[in-house]
């Protein structure tokens, strides 16, 4: 499925990446090494379903690349047949930046959670976002530390009980969609860890998307913070709190669709009764509003406590990507005066230490 199946448009993200027309499977993107997450981790559903789309966008193992930082999820890049790097706390974004940057022939994930990209991490995250970097972001969110045996992270409730926090935390949460969403990332999107179909097309359109693609997975933790999203995997309950988004449809939800999303106050907007309201009152959902704001109103409906969660693709905007305009920077300033190592060293603009 392509973006463009999805009703947006192909930003062409993959345009520089060579392709093959060789038949591949989920079994060319599993490495040798052994799967070890806890049994029941979230991040096996994810892992085998990157591991079984990527075969669709028809690319080369060896033109994806996965960068990872510190965390259970920073495991990723051992079981992907493909490069990858597991670095520092906090500074995959970083690290990738440098690799889009310098190679426009590769598609590049960031593998992250909830504390190694929103606590240590948050400045590279913002800063990522912000420039529009060619690459994608997946954010495990578990709403805990699981690596370093379950102590509170920047996503964990108002109250929540931890090694660190036995009294409950005293933090207000990140919303992570809000907090890419400020930092004007062009494509932000949600998707559940158990929603294997869901998460397929948000991680497809993302690698569609020439530009800085963030995506928040909420990943339940078996140890540490079991049954986090229990709410929104109930068949009843998730009838009820999932709100999916669609482009060009009313925003609607329910067992029988009869609640939808209206425009409230200033800039806001809520939820009501379609039969109170109306279908034309209903928004129609348009993630490619350039304008961030209707994406960041969609991301405040709901809370902590999951009562309504949003699914699907918030924003998706063109925009010029930071490696691109790099890269055009370069070639402008080498076709106007050719590089000269030596006369910079012999410059003005030397000293001595």
């Amino acid at each position: 499925m392509t973006a463009t199946h999805l009703g947006l448009p192909d930003l062409g993200g993959l345009s520089d990446v060579p392709t093959t027309d060789a038949p591949q499977k989920a079994k060319d993107y599993k490495s040798d090494q052994e799967v070890r997450w806890c049994p029941g981790c979230g991040d096996y559903i994810v892992l085998n379903t990157m591991q079984s789309f990527l075969p669709t966008l028809g690319l080369k193992p060896e033109n994806i690349v996965f960068v990872s930082g510190i965390g259970c999820s920073s495991r990723f890049p051992y079981y992907m047949n493909t490069y990858g790097m597991h670095s520092i706390h906090g500074r995959a974004p970083a690290i990738a930046t440098g690799l889009a940057t310098s190679r426009p022939d590769l598609s590049v994930w960031v593998i992250t959670g909830d504390g190694d990209a929103l606590s240590i991490g948050g400045n590279h995250l913002i800063h990522a976002l912000r420039r529009n970097v060619n690459f994608k972001i997946l954010l495990f969110n578990n709403r805990i530390y699981g690596l370093t045996k379950g102590q509170y992270s920047p996503t964990s409730q108002e109250g929540m009980r931890t090694k660190s926090t036995p009294m409950g935390s005293l933090d207000h949460p990140f919303n992570p969609i809000s907090l890419a969403l400020g930092a004007e990332a062009s494509f932000v999107g949600r998707a559940l860890d158990s929603d294997k179909k869901g998460l397929t097309e948000v991680l497809t359109a993302a690698a569609q998307h020439r530009g800085s693609a963030f995506v928040e997975i909420y990943q339940n933790c078996p140890i540490f913070n079991d049954g986090a999203f229990d709410v929104l995997k109930d068949k009843d309950e998730a009838a009820r709190r999932l709100i999916p988004l669609r482009p060009g449809e009313p925003i609607t939800f329910g067992p029988e669709g009869e609640y939808g999303v209206v425009r409230s106050g200033f800039a806001g907007l809520e939820t009501a009764k379609v039969s109170e309201v109306g279908l034309d009152n209903v928004v129609i959902h348009d993630p490619t509003v350039t304008d961030p704001a209707y994406a960041f109103a969609l991301s405040r409906i709901g809370g902590q406590d999951l009562e309504h969660t949003p699914t699907g693709i918030f924003r998706q905007v063109s925009r010029t990507t930071y490696d691109d305009a790099a890269r055009a920077q370069i070639a402008q300033a080498t076709d106007a005066k050719p590089a000269d190592l030596q006369a910079l060293l012999r410059g003005n603009d030397t000293w001595t230490v």
